[in-house]
């Protein structure tokens, strides 16, 4: 029985890692108020008092576009919060996992993104991510840090959803075309994380996306196939559809190392959309 610590209770990410507890995996999820990332000074005691042979932090900061506002915020959760968590498992001799995100680069490279290139985020959130990784680097060198991208799901806020509603709301969809990148199923992200945990194995860096790129167009409309729905899909650019903060126009990742180092491959992401929007209809959205 691999008992796993996660932290985070109401992200994608931890609401999935949650639905695979079991008989081979016990699953705890922690979160505010009992561990709060940006009170650094409750991540020992709360991590302290579980029984853990690994623990998963699937918490961050996320609001990409408040970030730009709420730099401090950001970076109190995102660096300084990640790193009291690396340092009491340090402590403990006890394997982390750190989930981190494609945002680290800067989009400008051609082809898909390697552990070992250079990062460059052009957002307050990207940069707080980065900072979050070097940290946890310094203070527990064991720990796993995986990156991964365009996370969907059927739970709480993601672009997969969004899109199920407002075809539900508008005579057609306005999606941006211009930016490409990795979409995840966050369950697979999950069933991929245990499996990581139970193999164990080196420290370092990991890129683990959905199979394949795609375009945030291209993604509406499986959503819209998936789903049954024909409601017009216009492609846009992203300077049509402006944010607060800069996205990376190319944030496809190479998922080649973790592949060879640990066997670990995922689904084409257009299997995970299908089996996102499946479980969406199933519940009535």
């Amino acid at each position: 029985m691999l008992r796993a610590v996660v932290i985070g209770r109401q992200g994608q990410l931890a609401r999935a890692l949650a639905e695979l507890s079991g008989d081979n995996v016990a699953v705890t999820c922690i979160g505010r108020p009992q561990l709060d990332l940006a009170q650094p000074e409750s991540i020992a005691a709360a991590l302290q008092a579980l029984p853990a042979d690994i623990v998963i932090n699937a918490a961050a900061y996320t609001a990409v576009d408040r970030a730009e506002s709420e730099a401090d915020l950001a970076f109190a959760i995102n660096r300084d919060g990640a790193a009291a968590v690396a340092a009491a498992c340090a402590n403990r001799k006890l394997p982390l996992i750190h989930l981190s995100t494609d945002y680290v680069f800067d989009g400008a490279k051609v082809g898909a993104w390697r552990e070992t290139d250079a990062c460059h985020p052009q957002s307050v959130y990207g940069a707080s991510k980065l900072a979050g990784e070097q940290a946890v680097q310094a203070a527990w060198p064991a720990a796993i840090i995986l990156r991964t991208a365009w996370l969907h799901s059927p739970f709480g806020n993601n672009f997969v959803r969004t899109m199920l509603r407002l075809s539900g709301e508008r005579d057609r969809l306005r999606v941006v075309a211009d930016q490409r990148g990795s979409p995840s199923y966050a369950p697979d992200i999950a069933a991929a994380i245990v499996a990581l945990a139970k193999q164990g194995g080196p420290g370092g860096i990991f890129h683990l996306a959905g199979a394949g790129a795609a375009t945030w167009y291209e993604v509406a409309v499986e959503t819209m196939r998936a789903a049954g729905r024909s409601i017009p899909v216009d492609a846009i650019t992203t300077a049509e559809y402006p944010t607060p903060a800069k996205r990376p126009a190319n944030s496809v990742l190479d998922t080649t190392k973790i592949a060879s180092v640990h066997g670990i491959r995922l689904p084409p992401w257009q299997d995970g959309v299908q089996r996102c929007v499946a479980r969406l209809l199933a519940a009535g959205n």
